[in-house]
């Protein structure tokens, strides 16, 4: 197992991607920290851990707020003795242009991804720097890189994680500790056709489109998981400062 005595606490982990990767890090040894805002699917989640012979417990909090942010690091840590995996996965995302937007969803939208990263590592960093080792992943996106139509508020959060990134992976890599982001693609979750609907396009239309891309499909949630699994384990030992670009070829198209 590659993550075997190994603890990580996953945001957004009730759904998804955060769901799919707290799975996969069980399986290879690691104790979870679920981190999520809906307690009945975060039990669900740790229930699933649990019968597949994994050991989990769910924190109800909100990446918005330094109080939730601080106890998922301490209960998670009181739990299990340690940190060494935080994978900043909670998003959030509004199809408008600038003028489009109100001032609420530019703020969900950059307080959820920007500020969430920032308020979970500002805690989790110190349980790291105390054993000089750990490994944070920022969930961003292709559209953090290039950028993507009616998007700006998303784009613009998911661009400052990996900016976010190689800044602290030059501050904390003294300390033993790495910092990468992952970049997903179009991804089959639950998003995905709440996005389609709220640009007025049909599902298959909107999949379809999603799909045009060098390797012709939109990626699925364990297509993911596996790169954050590269991450967070010794395989990606000599990688800091990284976006690693998980997306079919839609950003080299």
């Amino acid at each position: 197992m590659k993550l075997e005595g190994r603890v990580a606490v996953i945001t957004g982990a009730t759904s998804g991607i955060g769901r799919a990767t707290a799975a996969l890090l069980a399986a290879e040894g690691a104790r979870i920290g679920i981190v999520g805002r809906d307690e009945a699917r975060g039990r669900t989640v740790v229930g699933e851990i649990e019968r597949r012979g994994g050991a989990a417990i769910f924190v109800r909090g909100d990446v918005r707020q330094a109080s939730d942010c601080q106890r998922a690091v301490e209960e998670s840590t009181r739990a299990f003795g340690r940190l060494d995996i935080l994978f900043n996965n909670a998003g959030v995302y509004y199809p408008r242009t600038v003028p489009e937007m109100s001032e609420t969803e530019w703020d969900e939208t950059i307080d959820v991804s920007l500020k969430g990263a920032f308020l979970m590592s500002k805690y989790a960093l110190p349980e790291m720097i105390a054993q000089r080792s750990g490994s944070i992943i920022h969930n961003s996106s292709g559209w953090g890189i290039q950028g993507g139509d009616r998007a700006a508020a998303y784009c613009a959060a998911k661009g400052g994680l990996i900016v976010m990134a190689k800044a602290m992976a030059i501050d904390h890599g003294p300390q033993g500790i790495r910092v990468n982001c992952v970049c997903p693609g179009d991804v089959d979750t639950p998003m995905l056709p709440r996005e389609a609907a709220m640009r007025g396009l049909e599902w298959e239309t909107y999949r379809a489109g999603a799909a045009n891309r060098p390797l012709g499909r939109i990626g699925t949630v364990e297509d993911i998981a596996r790169a954050v699994l590269f991450l967070a384990s010794d395989d990606s030992a000599f990688m800091t400062g990284t976006a690693l670009v998980v997306d079919g070829g839609g950003v080299a198209d």
